[in-house]
C-alpha cells in the first residue's frame, strides 16, 4: 500500500503556473504524469474562441496527457470568487453559457469529469433563493455531463479561506449531491473529496472517508498546514489514501499543493521513482 500503490494526476491550475497554460502538459509529462486536471482556464469569459479551445486540445494531445477533470466556469479562481452557480444574475447566466461549452471541450479531449463550485453567499441576497438557483444550474450542469458520459463533481472548501461558501464540510456536499441526484435521476452528482479542504475545516478525515468513499467522485490532495506537497505539513495522507482505496475507491488522486519557492517539477520528491 502507500503511493506506490496511487494513481495520481496533476492540477495544472497550482502546479507548473511558472509557464504559460499550453506548455504545462509537457511540463506535466516531462515529470511522470499521464493525466492531468485543470480549473477552468480561461478566467475572462465562460465561452473561450474554437481556436483557443482547440489549442489547449493540441497541448494536451500532443504531450500525451489525458485531461481527468475540468472545472466549469467559476469566476475570477484564482481570486475573490468560488463558483459562479448560485450567484444571481450575471455570473448565473455566464455559468450556464460555460455549461455546453465546458462539456462539449471536455467530450473533445475524453474528460469524465466536471467540477461545479457552488459559489459564495451574496450579501443582501436570501441564500434560499441562492440554493434554488443553485439547483438549477446543478441539474443543468448534471444533464449536460451524463450527455457525455461523465461525472458532476460537488466540492466541499474550507471556511478559514472561503468564508462566503456555504459547502465547508463533507455533509453540506453531500447534501447538494443528494439533491442533484433526485431532481435529475441520473445519479451521476458525486463528491469531491479535497482532504486539504476537509482537514482545514477540523473534520474527521477518516469517519469522512468510511462514510462517503461510496459517492466520492475524485479525491484531491495536499498537506496541511501550508496546502503544500505531501510531507510539507503532517497530515498522514499516505494513510488515507490507503484508508479511501480500502473503501472502495479506485480512481485518481489530484495533486492540488502549491509547490512553493521551488520549481514545480521540484516538488515531487516526495513520489516513489
Amino acid at each position: 500500500m502507500g503511493y506506490p500503490d496511487q494513481r495520481f494526476d496533476v492540477n495544472l491550475s497550482i502546479l507548473f503556473t511558472e509557464l504559460p497554460l499550453l506548455e504545462r502538459p509537457a511540463a506535466a509529462a516531462a515529470a511522470g504524469f499521464s493525466a492531468v486536471e485543470l480549473w477552468w482556464p480561461w478566467i475572462e469569459t465562460p465561452t473561450p474562441g474554437q481556436a483557443e479551445l482547440d489549442a489547449l486540445k493540441r497541448a494536451l494531445d500532443d504531450a500525451g496527457t489525458q485531461l481527468v477533470g475540468l472545472n466549469f466556469y467559476a469566476g475570477r479562481l484564482p481570486g475573490p470568487d468560488r463558483g459562479a452557480l448560485s450567484v444571481p444574475g450575471t455570473e448565473s447566466d455566464r455559468f450556464r453559457a460555460n455549461v455546453e461549452v465546458a462539456t462539449a471541450f471536455a467530450a473533445s479531449v475524453g474528460c469524465r469529469a466536471l467540477n461545479a463550485l457552488y459559489g459564495n453567499r451574496v450579501e443582501g441576497t436570501d441564500p434560499a433563493a441562492q440554493d434554488e438557483l443553485a439547483l438549477e444550474n446543478l441539474v443543468l450542469a448534471a444533464r449536460a455531463a451524463h450527455g457525455i458520459g461523465a461525472t458532476l463533481l460537488i466540492e466541499a472548501l474550507n471556511a478559514p479561506e472561503s468564508p462566503h461558501y456555504p459547502l465547508v464540510s463533507a455533509p453540506a456536499a453531500i447534501e447538494v449531491v443528494d439533491r442533484v441526484n433526485a431532481a435529475t435521476g441520473l445519479g451521476n452528482a458525486k463528491f469531491l473529496l479535497d482532504l486539504y479542504h476537509l482537514s482545514m475545516n477540523g473534520e474527521d478525515l477518516g469517519q469522512v472517508i468510511t462514510a462517503y468513499a461510496a459517492k466520492t467522485g475524485h479525491v484531491q490532495i495536499a498537506d496541511n498546514p501550508g496546502r503544500g506537497a505531501p510531507g510539507t505539513g503532517s497530515l498522514p495522507l499516505e494513510r488515507l489514501l490507503d484508508e479511501l482505496a480500502d473503501a472502495g475507491y479506485t480512481g485518481l488522486v489530484g495533486l492540488e499543493y502549491k509547490p512553493g519557492d521551488r520549481p514545480s517539477a521540484e516538488s515531487f520528491d516526495w513520489l516513489p521513482a
